[in-house]
């Protein structure tokens, strides 16, 4: 029987990932979409407004309409509680998610 390290499989599996991962995230900024690189949450951690990297402060619901236009990066939108919600794109790299970015 052949004897497989199956850590060193699965870590080259992971930073595969990353590599494609930043080559995503550079087509998708390529179209013009904006990154998303600060958060604003209210008493109960809420997500409540973004700051993109161009200095545009987005209420949540702007930054909704944005996400669905395309107009933003790394996000996706999901629907649950009977409406749409703002999250990270599951994209493989922790950086770029929103619970890991500065608040304004």
């Amino acid at each position: 029987m052949e004897n497989k390290n199956f850590e060193q499989i699965y870590e080259e599996y992971k930073q595969q990932g990353k590599i494609q991962a930043k080559m995503e995230i550079a087509d998708e900024l390529s179209t013009g979409a904006e990154q998303i690189v600060a958060v604003r949450r209210n008493n109960d951690n809420d997500l409540i407004a973004f700051k993109t990297e161009s200095g545009r402060e987005l209420d949540y619901i702007t930054a909704l309409e944005e996400a669905k236009a395309g107009k933003l990066a790394h996000v996706d939108l999901i629907h649950r509680y009977g409406r749409d919600v703002i999250r990270s794109e599951p994209d493989g790299l922790k950086e770029n998610n929103l619970s890991e970015l500065p608040s304004f």
